[in-house]
């Protein structure tokens, strides 16, 4: 049998009328409802590595068999170049998903994603105790399915799959809760993404719970439920390898009394667009970047010594913080808040900052502002922004105008400098006078 329609029967994709379109440059082939009679259209999709099939609704292939190929054929399908799969706006049959893994048992797919999906019914994972599937990635994205609650032993006849997994994204899909006996089956997943779902406080502690994802080192809750800065800290005691953590877009308020001490591991944090009114407290001890951008700050009062990069874009700030707190510090962002001057003769002091972008402030170009930052942007790199976005705000004469543009005057900002030698000179004349 030829092997794209051995494909397509495998996938159970002869549907409506379509057909597929490779381009060369990425390496890319989308196919649109396949048909019996547009099924040809496929062969081209074998010398891609990137396969996307998009519309159609297989309910009636679920009873569709997978039996064992012929050597011969499992020989083709493990030379195909194909590495990711993806699937979209389809209504899939769990049951037919169970057979769609054991085909790909054959291939070298290693990333499979499935984009606006239903799944109906549920699948007969019974037949994949003991597969191997090449497959390390695995992503969801706004779909629909059954709860996982109640499936922990269907689910247990993937575990020697799971336990291989490296990634899983479940987004946008209403997910309200990850149940512990299943995340005790990916014994090796390194980065867990389940942002813009209902995941709340109460539901964290028993997702990773004694057992779970124990090899996990990026986590992505962003844009859930959570509301309460401890409890957080606290669901995250037993990641002791999570280096990375996203809780950007949720509604985290402080705890006065929290004392909870976060995994040491922990590097990476993202507190963006939280409307925090101040940073909150207590920081991983050992953070290297910090972001807290999109929230209300009007100031920002810690000490980080391990803190590389600070992201303060978009908040209420009257002045930069101190980099003198931060001896490691190589990027400031900030972009966005109520700056008038920038600290640049900090800067020149410490050296270690490389990277700041500080455009859409309302600079105060007299003398020490505008000088500030043209000073500034001969010391380290200011971003795209620079310098039609940095623009002066005051004196009333100076409003609207770009700061590089604007002439410092040695003898208008800085008049003892002149002065000074100038009256040294005189005395020094009348006396050899």
């Amino acid at each position: 049998m030829n092997v794209a329609v051995l494909l397509l029967l495998g996938l159970g994709l002869l549907e409506a009328e379509g057909r597929c379109f490779f381009s060369r440059t990425q390496d890319h082939c989308v196919c649109y409802n396949l048909s019996q009679e547009s099924v040809g259209s496929i062969i081209q999709c074998l010398a891609a590595t990137v396969v996307e099939f998009r519309g159609g609704e297989l309910e009636r292939y679920a009873a569709f068999p997978i039996s064992d190929l012929d050597p011969s054929t499992t020989e083709m399908l493990g030379s195909l170049v194909i590495r990711k799969i993806i699937f979209g706006d389809l209504l899939v049959p769990e049951i037919l998903l169970a057979q769609v893994l054991r085909f790909f048992s054959y291939t070298q797919v290693q990333e499979l994603v499935f984009e606006s999906c239903i799944f109906k019914g549920r699948g007969n994972w019974a037949e994949m105790v003991s597969d191997d599937l090449p497959i390390l990635s695995l992503r969801f994205h706004n779909v629909t399915s059954a709860p996982l609650t109640g499936r922990e032993q269907g689910f247990s006849s993937l575990s020697s799959w799971l336990e291989t997994l490296q990634e899983l994204a479940v987004t946008g899909s209403h997910v309200t809760s990850l149940p512990c006996s299943i995340g005790r089956l990916f014994r090796a997943l390194r980065s867990l993404d389940v942002a813009q779902n209902s995941l709340g406080d109460e539901s964290l502690m028993p997702t990773f719970c004694e057992g779970a994802f124990p090899q996990l080192q990026v986590l992505s809750l962003q844009c859930n439920n959570l509301t309460s800065y401890h409890s957080v800290c606290e669901s995250m005691q037993l990641l002791r390898e999570l280096q990375h953590l996203d809780l950007s877009q949720n509604k985290l308020m402080a705890d006065p009394s929290s004392s909870c001490q976060w995994p040491v591991a922990l590097r990476i944090f993202n507190l963006s667009d939280n409307g925090l009114d101040e940073v909150l407290t207590p920081l991983p001890p050992s953070l290297e970047v910090l972001d807290v951008s999109c929230n209300h700050l009007h100031a920002v009062d810690i000490s980080l010594s391990s803190l590389k990069k600070l992201f303060l874009s978009q908040n209420m700030l009257q002045a930069a913080p101190s980099i003198r707190d931060y001896p490691m510090l190589d990027t400031l962002h900030l972009d966005n808040n109520s700056i008038t001057e920038l600290p640049w003769d900090e800067v020149k002091l410490l050296g270690h900052l490389r990277d700041v972008t500080a455009a859409g402030n309302p600079y105060n170009c007299s003398c020490s502002g505008a000088g500030g930052v043209q000073a500034l942007a001969g010391l380290v790199h200011l971003g795209q922004g620079w310098p039609q976005d940095y623009k002066c705000h005051s004196p009333p004469r100076c409003q609207g105008r770009l700061v590089k543009d604007v002439l410092v005057s040695v003898l208008q900002c800085n008049s003892a400098a002149v002065i000074a030698p100038v009256c040294i000179a005189l005395i020094l004349l009348g006396v050899a006078g």
